[in-house]
């Protein structure tokens, strides 16, 4: 009875132990296989699941000194970088639920895991809620603001060439920045395959 008790006990943690693991995984070390039609919807996933892709290997074991890093005085820190691309996250999977972005927000108290996390997760949800859309439903996402309570409403176009394009940019950022402090991105990292070449 013993033995059989302590069996148990010793399932029950593992099961834990591996929901916590699978629960830590972060998305887009590999880019997700590409959707099978090129309706609207779709199209939009895999260019966010390009930018999630990307972002995972610019921020893939950055360090502090990494972080504090700006190429001048005037310029942010791959820290403050970090900060904008959560708040373009958060824009992204916003437009998908309709769903106003506060502003202005302070996300100086988040960790740099946290504000990783929690980027990368935006970034998979959005993907998901456009994922098999038509073009009338896409046409139905609108990118909402309030601003101290003054309201704006744009089109989804704004949301192309606006933050999905913006965050794009800023990630090749923090790339540029890491390698001028020391810390060069995966050299096996490959955004044409969305596969990543172990050593």
């Amino acid at each position: 009875m013993k033995v059989q008790c302590i069996a148990l006990a010793l399932m029950l943690c593992t099961g834990v132990m591996a929901q916590e693991n699978h629960t830590n995984e972060l998305p887009y070390e590999e880019i997700p296989a590409a959707p099978e039609s090129y309706i609207a919807g779709n199209i939009l996933t895999r260019l966010i699941d390009g930018l999630g892709y990307r972002y995972y290997w610019a921020t893939e074991g950055l360090t502090e000194s990494d972080l504090l890093y700006a190429p001048s005085k005037e310029a942010r820190t791959s820290r403050q970088t970090l900060e904008h691309l959560y708040g373009l996250s958060e824009t992204i999977v916003n437009a998908t639920t309709n769903t106003a972005n506060i502003r202005p927000q302070d996300w100086s108290t988040l960790t740099f895991e946290q504000l990783r996390r929690q980027t990368l997760l935006h970034l998979q949800e959005a993907s998901k809620n456009c994922a098999g859309r038509s073009e009338e439903e896409i046409a139905n996402f609108k990118v909402k603001f309030d601003s101290k309570g003054r309201q704006s409403e744009f089109p989804y176009w704004n949301m192309i060439n606006g933050p999905i394009a913006d965050a794009l940019y800023h990630v090749g950022q923090i790339v540029s920045f890491r390698r001028s402090s020391g810390n060069p991105i995966h050299p096996g990292v490959s955004v044409f395959t969305g596969k990543t070449r172990q050593k």
